[in-house]
């Protein structure tokens, strides 16, 4: 059965138990008038609809909160300067890579030497010099592992060979390298130029490491110090210890434009930065004192964190409207030594690890 012909039925049922038994209506103007006639009857007493939510009634109207006035709102910078050198590779990624070296050795193609030197030509007697000491290879730090050898395929790192993927081996193999021999006088006595004097292809000098005179004179208030870390900008208040910049709001400024002012207040001019995006990355709060008598004594703080780079420059306190004395650039870690535990505990995830 169709729902059309229930409707039919149901409405034909309603009409015979009327008060007008004798009304006939014909079966036509019976489909037609089906739903009418049935919403007609399970129309409800009430003559208009009654569209008041009664749910609402007991809801107070909105309000200011007293407690809003307990609280100062303030803007803070969490200002850093991003690592510069990628992170020291683990003991796993060292034996990876130098595996990952020798075995690309032994899929290329060989090394065709008279392609690029020419017989019994300088260049070429210097080559002669440099494979010998390498084993008779073209690799330069693999250790004299011969490709194309009776033991070609055996291309892993062994134990005796562990030094082979420290870094500072591949610098002196390449500094090794590069010093400049040629044959020169009557005699053909090769001539040696030593590392950092000028010799016919210029001076040779040693790759930078990966510390600098900050990491070893431990001054953390320079920015080439900890290159594969991220640095975070900590100023000490006379009054509150170390923190990050902050301030209050003023007027109408929002989050994004007063942390740019403080900025500016607290480390000068002398800086390139940046103020990444508009919403804050963290909070801190300092919950309001009040006396015995539950009156206000002091304000409390709400203070939302934006987050800025630096791209050059250094900060400067000499003119600084905060009453800040002292100033350093430091790791999470050592953010960590210099704050409190309840202050960390809140500033902590805004940080990154490395």
């Amino acid at each position: 059965m169709t729902a059309s012909s229930r409707g039919t039925r149901a409405a034909a049922s309603i009409i015979r138990s009327s008060k007008r038994p004798n009304l006939l209506v014909c079966s036509e103007c019976i489909s037609n008038r089906t739903y009418a006639l049935a919403a007609t009857a399970l129309r409800t007493s009430s003559p208009t609809p009654d569209s008041e939510l009664h749910h609402l009634r007991n809801i107070p109207p909105v309000s200011t909160s007293p407690e809003s006035a307990h609280y100062r709102t303030k803007a803070g910078i969490l200002l850093s300067r991003p690592p510069i050198l990628t992170a020291p590779q683990t003991s796993f990624e060292k034996a990876y890579f130098f595996y990952q070296k020798r075995l690309n050795e032994r899929l290329a193609m060989p090394f065709t030497r008279y392609f690029y030197f020419k017989k019994d030509t300088p260049a070429d007697t210097d080559w002669k010099i440099k494979a010998r000491e390498r084993n008779g290879v073209a690799a330069r730090e693999l250790g004299g592992y011969d490709a194309y050898g009776e033991y070609g395929w055996n291309d892993e790192i062994l134990v005796q060979e562990k030094e082979m993927v420290e870094p500072r081996y591949v610098a002196e193999s390449l500094v090794r390298d590069s010093i400049v021999r040629a044959v020169e006088g009557k005699d053909g006595a090769a001539v040696e130029v030593k590392e950092g004097e000028v010799g016919e292809e210029g001076r040779i000098e040693r790759p930078l490491g990966r510390f600098t005179d900050a990491d070893r004179t431990r001054d953390v208030r320079r920015l080439d110090r900890a290159l594969a870390r991220t640095l975070y900008l900590l100023v000490k208040r006379k009054e509150g210890g170390w923190g990050f910049p902050s301030g209050e709001l003023a007027g109408r400024e929002n989050l994004h434009q007063a942390a740019e002012r403080i900025l500016v207040q607290t480390a000068g001019l002398n800086m390139n930065t940046w103020i990444v995006g508009h919403v804050p990355i963290g909070h801190h709060i300092i919950k309001p004192r009040y006396t015995s008598d539950s009156a206000l004594e002091k304000q409390g703080e709400k203070t939302f964190f934006m987050k800025g780079r630096i791209m050059a420059g250094q900060a400067d306190l000499k003119d600084n409207l905060f009453g800040l004395e002292d100033f350093k650039w430091l790791t999470k870690q050592e953010v960590q030594k210099h704050v409190g535990l309840k202050y960390y505990s809140y500033v902590k995830n805004m940080m990154a690890d490395r």
